[in-house]
């Protein structure tokens, strides 16, 4: 029996595959696509539609151990891909240039596999220590990126172009490994954009701080955890985007606010040294980051982005409600729009961007859900760092094109699932504290 009980526990779940996803999203460069298919198929893009194909298999049966019923957050995942499958309708009902049906098409596929993504997370992470460990490894691969980031800050040499692999491409997108801000390199690590690694690296920073308060009360090593966390905050400063600037005050908001005091108050001590110990390292950073919003009128990438608005509502009110399709506004062809709420509305309409807002708003509804049904110290804090980064997601579409770039799509939509998750773990833990209480014989209790 206890072998048995050994190797089950040892068995490959849902929380193993989504780790193989999470190193093609964050380990293999983004600019990588696969070789052999006719369309741009980046890896993790290619694991995600497995997953789908394998959450739907996995339905179709009842001795796999998915969860099945309802859950908020797969209900507006899938309300979310119904709209955007009306808007495919309506578009290619009507004449799209080649150019524009072509991307239509991929972008299509591309968002109906981060849905799909977002449910297998959902359903396929039943326990919190399975949660837990898919969580780890994501703080680890975004550590591995953000050490990237940091020898192409510190050396301007990009590691990640150095990297080749059997099956793959490299596929051209349009943007430097290493731009420049000032006197400093802008790194991008693993991913297409400084703008998306800074964000990422944000996404990371709650994960990594809880993890070391776990380590803590377990009395684990802590050391890679401050590792890990010492080095996401650093990259999300040196990213130089007003993006990842923005997320970690927006995080260190959220932790100070919804933490116990006695978490919350030490880690907002900690972030302030820091952020000073990393001015004094790197001379010039203070006056660089502080210039990007004290003179932010002046800014021609400001400037460049908010150009183009008066237009863009010009394009709105061509197709109001369910949009002009999604994916067919090209920035090669017409302009680059970085705010995804404003480019929602012009490819997906009013009601597309309902969809989109209400992902959000429910991804961190069930994490607060899931916090206010537990009791357990390490579901209440995985809670909160999904509302740090729900909002640091949700304020970062705003500032930049955010369905554009692979990897913070993919993440994001992977906590969308995990907020889902979470909320699952949480009710049944609160329904396994109830269950002895209801069976409690009448007037002996």
């Amino acid at each position: 029996m206890a072998d048995q009980r050994r190797l089950t526990k040892q068995r490959a779940d849902g929380a193993t595959l989504l780790i193989f996803y999470l190193l093609a999203l964050l380990v293999v460069p983004a600019r990588f696509t696969i070789a052999f298919v006719p369309i741009t198929l980046p890896p993790a893009l290619f694991v995600a539609l497995c997953l789908a194909v394998l959450w739907f298999a996995a339905h179709l049966v009842d001795h796999l151990s998915i969860a099945k019923g309802r859950n908020a957050v797969r209900t507006l995942l899938a309300v979310y891909v119904v709209l955007h499958l009306m808007t495919y309708a309506i578009a290619t009902r009507r004449y799209l240039p080649a150019d524009e049906l072509s991307v239509s098409d991929s972008a299509l596929v591309r968002i109906v596999a981060m849905a799909a993504l977002a449910v297998f997370v959902c359903d396929a992470v039943r326990t919190r220590d399975r949660l837990d460990r898919m969580l780890r490894v994501m703080v680890g691969c975004l550590t591995f990126g953000a050490f990237v980031g940091l020898i192409q800050f510190g050396l301007g040499l990009d590691l990640a172009s150095y990297v080749t692999l059997p099956g793959l491409r490299v596929q051209d997108n349009g943007y430097s490994a290493l731009e420049s801000r000032s006197i400093f390199f802008r790194p991008a690590g693993t991913v297409n954009h400084p703008i998306e690694f800074g964000l990422v690296c944000v996404l990371g920073v709650p994960f990594a701080a809880h993890f070391v308060f776990q380590a803590k009360d377990r009395g684990e090593p802590q050391g890679r955890w401050w590792a890990a966390l010492s080095l996401l905050s650093l990259m999300s400063i040196l990213s130089l985007s007003r993006t990842a600037i923005i997320g970690l005050v927006v995080t260190g908001i959220v932790l100070g606010v919804l933490l116990p005091r006695k978490r919350g108050l030490p880690l907002l001590g900690v972030g302030a040294v820091f952020l000073g110990g990393a001015s004094a390292v790197v001379p010039g950073l203070f006056g660089t980051v502080t210039s990007m919003f004290s003179n932010i009128e002046d800014d021609p990438s400001f400037q460049g982005r908010t150009k183009d608005y008066d237009g863009a509502w010009l394009e709105i009110a061509k197709h109001p409600w369910l949009g002009r399709g999604f994916g067919t506004f090209l920035p090669s062809k017409y302009t680059i729009l970085d705010n995804q709420y404003l480019l929602t509305m012009i490819e997906n309409g009013y009601l597309g961007l309902l969809a989109f807002v209400l992902l959000f708003i429910g991804g961190i509804f069930a994490a607060l859900r899931a916090r206010a049904l537990s009791k357990d110290e390490d579901i209440r804090g995985i809670a909160v760092c999904l509302v740090g980064a729900m909002l640091t997601s949700a304020l970062g579409a705003a500032t930049f094109d955010s369905l554009s770039f692979s990897v913070a799509t993919g993440l994001t939509f992977l906590l969308i699932g995990t907020s889902g998750a979470l909320l699952r773990i949480a009710k049944q833990e609160a329904s396994a504290r109830a269950k002895p209480a209801d069976q409690v014989v009448p007037g002996r209790g």
